[in-house]
């Protein structure tokens, strides 16, 4: 028996049946020839001890890769990020995969470390929330290879791969045009830093889109720009404050509308209309609702998991794009009228 403060080995297993930890290799791996009752007793002898077999030390020997997916996302702690990861596993855990997943804190450098550790593991598939500046090109020869890579929420840089993508564009056109319809002209921007991140573009650029379809100006003053709830806050402070304040506000993700929640209700601000892009816990029970542009993380991360099976399954063709589309979710905070100007 093996000592209860260790770990069962193989040559445990071989001890306990009374066979070479070669012939416990061939039953447990299918690779060779062994009687019924070899594989009886093994199997039998496997449950007892509570053996485990090292999948990774396996796939090393024999050269194929791990039963693993690896994905490296910028910020676990956001709650999107956590349901693209839901859906992902609901997407392979059919086909035996168990997801492995990593932060690059939006850093190119963390982020190819992890990659290079998950590639180190011989995963069977690579997923990436791509770090802004980061390079993807190392990452030709496996997929060439035939390893499945996909981009998730951002597109990747230097390596054309299959991608996930919100539809922030229309989405937040959708939002802008939703707070005009109620009057408002002065509405206000708050976006994610840097400013060169594909969905802080994307997001701006629909903002812009809807405000011209309304023969509005582009008032710069109106746009502001963060990367944390805190200076999100800062941002909604002053753009209430300036001479001619913004009557409502679009904020640009779900980390930016924590604080520009936080100001308005700090100041007291019942008369600000607000739609935030992406869905956050608990708006439904804010007063007023918050109208969200919401996304759909876990449809994201099913799509990407289903591309990488197809890769898996033998697909070679042309990496491809796939955008899930947004919904605009009324609650009234996005519903409240402008005030009549002065």
């Amino acid at each position: 028996m093996a000592s209860s403060s260790r770990r069962p080995t193989l040559a445990d297993v071989a001890r306990e049946v009374g066979v070479s930890a070669k012939t416990v290799s061939r039953v447990l791996n299918e690779d060779g020839p062994s009687s019924p009752e070899t594989r009886k007793r093994v199997l039998a002898a496997v449950a007892m001890l509570g053996f485990q077999p090292n999948l990774m030390a396996r796939s090393i020997r024999v050269g194929g890769p791990d039963t693993t997916v690896g994905l490296v996302v910028p910020d676990l702690g956001n709650p999107f990020f956590g349901a693209v990861a839901g859906g992902i596993e609901e997407a392979v855990r059919g086909r035996g995969l168990t997801l492995l997943m990593g932060s690059s804190d939006d850093d190119p450098e963390r982020e190819h470390a992890l990659i290079r550790t998950f590639l180190a593991r011989r995963v069977s598939v690579l997923m990436v929330a791509p770090a802004v500046g980061a390079d993807h090109s190392h990452l030709k020869t496996h997929r060439a290879a035939g390893m499945p890579v996909v981009f998730l929420d951002r597109p990747g840089s230097g390596l054309t791969a299959d991608t996930v993508v919100s539809s922030n564009r229309s989405g937040t056109r959708e939002g802008v045009a939703h707070l005009i319809a109620r009057g408002h002209r002065r509405i206000g921007f708050i976006g994610d830093l840097p400013a060169r991140l594909y969905t802080r573009r994307e997001r701006i650029a629909g903002y812009r889109a809807a405000l011209a379809e309304a023969g509005l100006p582009h008032d710069r003053a109106l746009v502001a720009d963060a990367h944390d709830p805190e200076g999100a806050a800062a941002a909604t402070a002053r753009l209430l404050a300036l001479p001619d304040p913004p009557t409502a506000l679009l904020s640009g993700n779900n980390v930016m509308t924590i604080g520009v929640l936080t100001e308005v209700s700090r100041s007291l601000r019942k008369d600000v209309a607000v739609v935030a892009f992406d869905d956050v816990p608990m708006a439904a029970i804010l007063d007023p609702g918050l109208t969200v542009v919401a996304q759909n993380p876990a449809a994201m991360g099913e799509l990407a998991g289903a591309l990488a099976i197809e890769r898996l399954d033998g697909d070679r063709s042309r990496g491809r794009t796939v955008m899930v589309e947004t919904r605009l979710v009324p609650r009234g905070s996005g519903e409240l009228p402008a005030p009549p100007r002065g």
